[in-house]
């Protein structure tokens, strides 16, 4: 076989998790979207907005049928929203917003990310607007997002490795959907 099967092998296994995960979040994201309207993307403008996003994420066809087939067959699965705040190294404050089967591991997962990169869960909302974003020009996405109020900047080398720890750890769990935070990154 030699060297090279081994190279390409490692680097189709981590391209195959990446879709995996993408993949896995649109799926639960369709899922939710056709079991809380009709099943029909034409009726349900939800459930196109988010199929719109899953094509543009190259989620392949096959992923979305099944997602919208379980929502039409009756699945005893139910996914929950979830938010979560909390101060992150320095002056950071985020916002995680997740859709989740289960909150307990969920917020187990959460606090874990935020505990190891020395943060804290806390109330931190009422530093963030929710704004809705439009767009007209060729991009067909509507949006609502948190914005802050007041922008902030991570001075220490330290608290921004930290900080950027912080993110990818999120990032990488599978229920977290979004993560709004205040700092300016450069």
């Amino acid at each position: 076989m030699g060297r090279a099967f081994e190279v390409r092998k490692v680097a189709m296994g981590k391209t195959a998790a990446a879709k995996s995960k993408v993949y896995a979040k649109f799926g639960r994201e369709i899922y939710v979207a056709a079991k809380a309207g009709v099943p029909d993307p034409d009726m349900n403008a939800a459930l196109k907005r988010v199929i719109e996003k899953a094509k543009r994420e190259q989620v392949t066809a096959d992923v979305i049928s099944r997602a919208i087939e379980k929502a039409k067959g009756g699945s005893d699965d139910s996914y929950a929203t979830a938010r979560y705040e909390g101060f992150g190294p320095g002056t950071s404050q985020l916002v995680v917003e997740c859709l989740t089967d289960n909150v307990n591991r969920t917020i187990a997962e959460v606090r874990t990310c935020f505990n190891k990169t020395g943060g804290k869960l806390g109330s931190v909302l009422h530093m963030f607007e929710q704004k809705a974003v439009f767009t007209f020009t060729g991009l067909t996405e509507d949006e609502v997002a948190w914005l802050p109020l007041a922008k902030s900047a991570l001075t220490d080398e330290k608290e921004k490795e930290q900080f950027e720890r912080l993110i990818n750890m999120l990032e990488e769990l599978d229920d977290v959907q979004k993560v709004y935070h205040n700092i300016e990154l450069e």
